[in-house]
């Protein structure tokens, strides 16, 4: 795959290759290949997950934060091997996907999202909603996220985070 020349791309054009990424990042999830999640991020990363009160007063404590892709992979084997867990599945729902354009070589791209948290031997609820705040670079692979914020708007997390948003 060629890196992708953003200067030429028409608005259009740059939406569509966003949204292919940001629907191919949450089927990945969604589809517990989680193995494969890292390498939806440039190798200098940053990825985090913070509450909205948090954004709100200017708080940089996360409830998971990386800065590299070598701790996303970290983050997949301690999920897989070292928490204990009720079995569930997750289903992203995205929406409003505004493409604000790019700065410093980076698509700036705010949406929203929720996910639903089904447990395998119980019910489906809202398990989180917020936003992702990204910054996207073009490379030989194809887009990535060299900046991944999802800001969830519940002041506490129901239950164990162990599965990115």
């Amino acid at each position: 795959m060629l890196t992708l020349d953003m200067a030429a791309l028409t608005p259009v054009e740059m939406h569509y290759h966003v949204n292919k990424l940001l629907s191919q990042y949450v089927e990945c999830i969604d589809d517990d290949r989680l193995e494969e999640w890292p390498d939806f991020f440039v190798e200098d990363c940053l990825y985090q997950v913070v509450s909205r009160e948090n954004v709100d007063r200017g708080l940089p404590t996360a409830a998971m934060y990386c800065d590299s892709r070598g701790m996303l992979a970290d983050r997949v084997v301690a999920l897989r091997h070292a928490n204990i867990y009720a079995r569930h599945y997750y289903r992203h729902i995205l929406s409003n996907v505004d493409v604000k354009g790019v700065q410093d070589g980076a698509i700036v791209v705010h949406s929203n999202y929720l996910v639903l948290q089904t447990l395998v031997e119980g019910d489906t609820k809202v398990f989180s909603a917020g936003k992702y705040l990204d910054r996207i670079v073009s490379t030989a692979d194809g887009l990535r996220f060299a900046r991944r914020v999802v800001v969830f708007d519940t002041y506490r997390i129901p239950n164990l985070l162990v599965t990115p948003l």
